[in-house]
């Protein structure tokens, strides 16, 4: 099946916010409550929020698409990092966040993957960044097997809110080009 990434536009909020929506929760922890993870869709991965997020020049959203299908997407975001736990050991002044990165369950092992992460660390690279840092949960074995495969580092730990439950989140850097 063709693959293809390309940069979101205004017109895919629609898109995106589907895709976050049944994507979302396969990175969560299985004891995660529903009500929780629903809860975090509507706070930050609404179609509003994403006609936020396309509007800000300090994020890129790039979109997977198999065969024209959107498959899955990602979010680099610059600028300053607001966790302590993060900032104590990312460079801030040289780094670029992997803020999401998500595909659809039936597009995992389809290279799907693969070609959203080249696409994305290009654009970091072409947006200045000397480093990409990310959160991903300590549970989600699958997610640290893929960004270790990607040189992805892991660097330190952090917290990650969802509805009510704080998550334990890895951090993991990667050196860039």
């Amino acid at each position: 099946m063709p693959m293809s990434t390309r940069r979101a536009q205004p017109e895919d909020a629609e898109t995106l916010h589907e895709l976050a929506s049944r994507t979302f929760a396969l990175a969560c922890p299985s004891s995660t409550a529903q009500a929780d993870i629903d809860e975090f869709i509507v706070a930050n991965l609404s179609r509003e929020r994403f006609h936020e997020y396309l509007a800000d020049p300090a994020r890129t959203v790039l979109i997977a698409e198999a065969d024209g299908v959107p498959v899955g997407y990602s979010m680099l975001v610059a600028g300053p990092i607001a966790d302590p736990d993060v900032r104590a050991v990312v460079d801030e002044t040289a780094s670029v966040e992997l803020s999401k990165f998500y595909l659809l369950a039936d597009s995992h092992g389809s290279g799907a993957a693969g070609a959203l992460m080249a696409a994305t660390l290009a654009e970091a690279v072409t947006g200045g960044a000397k480093w990409c840092w990310l959160g991903v949960n300590q549970q989600n074995g699958r997610a640290a097997r893929f960004y270790q495969k990607h040189g992805f580092a892991l660097a330190g730990t952090k917290r990650f809110l969802v509805g009510n439950d704080w998550h334990d989140d890895h951090i993991r850097v990667r050196a860039l080009p």
